[in-house]
Order: structure tokens, then C-alpha cells, then sequence
């Protein structure tokens, strides 16, 4: 009988938001597969799991994934993880995911943390639609996606690294244009968390005065949509 992958979520800061079954299901399966060993190592130690360890990242997923499955289908049961969030969000997972599912494998998806929600909700900023955007391309389609989002009404919400935000912002002032609303929450649940709330041109201005450090979610508002044009008379 085959096992079960597990998709566990992991506190993306406070190790205290671990859920009490995301620990079980770590502590009852026989094989735990991790995005950086040791990252996941202390997370373990914390909550006294004894738990086998394997590396499964971006780098080698492709090469490991049959494997995997092969285990799982002899009945053993894996639980996959990232360094923090829930895996296949902007972490590796999709692949694992889609290989057990086409084998008929069951996969079951613990709910839990994830940078994203508490980011939208507390930007101030329209959070019944929103589209999720996750890091944007470093080079190659950049400008062409950024183009296309423009006319995006909903919420959207990017991932991005400390290192690029200010030109990140500073791109979207070009695009969106500089009077555009924005949040950028930055380590969230962690002890510094900090969220800079205002126009793009503000937010991008205040982080180019204070250098942006850990891990970084922009919200962006969506463009205005066009009022329904008033009734005309009929042409003569």
C-alpha cells in the first residue's frame, strides 16, 4: 500500500506559529524532505522531532524526484518542506507534487504559514482579489511582464530580495506610475517587522534612505478601473 505525501508549512519567521499537526505529521513520517537541512534542523530541535533528513532543493529535485516517489510507492510515508512557507509557493515543491500526483499518490496539504496573506491583509489594501505575482524575472521578460501588469486591477502582491527592492520600486513608479499605493512588509512575524505604507515614490524614497534588509513582500495597489463612460445621445 502506498504512503502519503505530506506538504507541511513552516513558520516564515516566528518558530512559535507551527501548527500542533504540521509537528505530528513531521514526527510520524519516515522521511523528511528539506530545502536546507539545517535550516529545517532547528525547527526540528525546537519541537523534539526525531525525524530522518533529506535534501531536496531546486538544484537537485530533478534528479531525486522518481526516486522519491519510488519510496512512496513501496509505502512509505514523506513530508516535504522549505526553509519557510508552504512549499511550492516561490519554493520548491510543484515538482514533487505533480510527479505523485500523475502515480495516483495522495497528496495532502497541511493549511498554515505563508508570507503573502498576512502581507495583503495588512497593507491597507484591497484583499478580496488579489493576484500573486511571486518574484519577478531578474532579466529575461521583466519589462514585458511589468508592461502587462499595469492594467492589472486587482491587489498584487510580489516577493523580492532586500538587495533589489529599491529598483524593483523604482520600476513600478515607471510602470504603475509614482503616485500608484504600496506596502512593503519586511520580516514578517519576526521581531523587527516593519510595514512602509504609502505611494510608490514614498516607499521607494524612504528605503533609499534606509537600507532594506531580511525577507521582503510588496503589495501594490491595482490600476483604477474605468468608470462605465456616462450615456451619450445617439449620433446625428
Amino acid at each position: 500500500m502506498a504512503g502519503i505525501l505530506y506538504i507541511v508549512p513552516t513558520p516564515v519567521g516566528n518558530l512559535d506559529d507551527m501548527t500542533f499537526r504540521a509537528v505530528q505529521v513531521l514526527k510520524d513520517v519516515g522521511l523528511i524532505l528539506a530545502e536546507d537541512t539545517r535550516t529545517t534542523g532547528i525547527l526540528l530541535h525546537k519541537y523534539g522531532i526525531q525525524g530522518k533528513l533529506q535534501s531536496h532543493h531546486k538544484f537537485n529535485e530533478h534528479q531525486t524526484v522518481e526516486l522519491i516517489k519510488e519510496r512512496i510507492l513501496q509505502g512509505l510515508d514523506v513530508a516535504l518542506v522549505s526553509d519557510a512557507g508552504t512549499p511550492g509557493i516561490s519554493d520548491p515543491g510543484f515538482l514533487l507534487v505533480r510527479t505523485c500526483s500523475a502515480e495516483g499518490i495522495e497528496v495532502v496539504t497541511l493549511p498554515g504559514a505563508t508570507a503573502c496573506i498576512p502581507a495583503i491583509v495588512s497593507s491597507g489594501l484591497p484583499c478580496d482579489r488579489f493576484c500573486f505575482e511571486g518574484f519577478l524575472p531578474v532579466k529575461k521578460g521583466r519589462m514585458t511582464l511589468l508592461n502587462a501588469l499595469a492594467a492589472e486591477s486587482r491587489t498584487m502582491v510580489f516577493y523580492e530580495s532586500p538587495y533589489r527592492l529599491v529598483k524593483t520600486l523604482e520600476q513600478f513608479a515607471e510602470h504603475f506610475g509614482p503616485e500608484r499605493r504600496c506596502s512593503v512588509a519586511r520580516e514578517i512575524s519576526k521581531i523587527h517587522e516593519e510595514h512602509r505604507r504609502g505611494t510608490l515614490a514614498e516607499v521607494a524614497a524612504w528605503f533609499r534612505e534606509h537600507e532594506p534588509k531580511g525577507e521582503i513582500v510588496i503589495t501594490v495597489a491595482g490600476a483604477p478601473e474605468k468608470k462605465a463612460s456616462k450615456d451619450r445621445q445617439p449620433d446625428a
